[in-house]
């Protein structure tokens, strides 16, 4: 199972339900869409034995040390990924989500920023903005469970 989060925005409680959903569900990958801010959640999402994959968000200051204690694994988007056979693209700002989505190029594409929960299926391609994960904006905090056997997306509030 997947992970996918975004605009966690320093969230520590949140982080917390989140870390305990990494090891409930038996997580294989996380992904997060940005705008993390700051470099102390970081702990929470990169786990021993999981893959962790991110894109810097608009409101990443510091790029520099969640670049460093992420060993690299945070890196500008939209970026694309193999993961477990299937090919991915992520971002966080939705920029290039209408050409991503038309070509029919990925199996899923994962995004952030706009704080509403997105999921669907175009062609071929798994579409999932999970919301954001703080819930400091809407007041709901939520991340999404994907599958990539079959797709399946689950959004959880938190």
């Amino acid at each position: 199972m997947w992970l996918v989060v975004s605009d966690t925005h320093d969230n520590m409680h949140k982080m917390k339900e989140i870390e305990k959903i990494i090891e409930r569900e038996n997580i294989t990958a996380v992904f997060h869409c940005g705008d993390f801010v700051a470099p102390f959640i970081l702990p929470y999402i990169i786990k021993e034995n999981i893959e962790f994959y991110g894109v810097f968000g608009n409101n990443d200051g510091e790029k520099l040390l969640l670049s460093e204690r992420s060993n690299g694994r945070i890196l500008p988007g939209p970026r694309i990924i193999e993961v477990e056979g299937k090919k991915i693209m992520m971002m966080h700002e939705p920029f290039a989500l209408e050409a991503a989505e038309k070509s029919g190029l990925y199996d899923f594409i994962f995004f952030g920023h706009t704080h509403e929960i997105v999921h669907r299926v175009t062609g071929k391609s798994v579409i999932v903005n999970p919301g954001e994960a703080s819930g400091w904006l809407t007041g709901r905090a939520t991340v999404a469970l994907v599958d990539p056997k079959d797709g399946e997306v689950n959004i959880m509030e938190i």
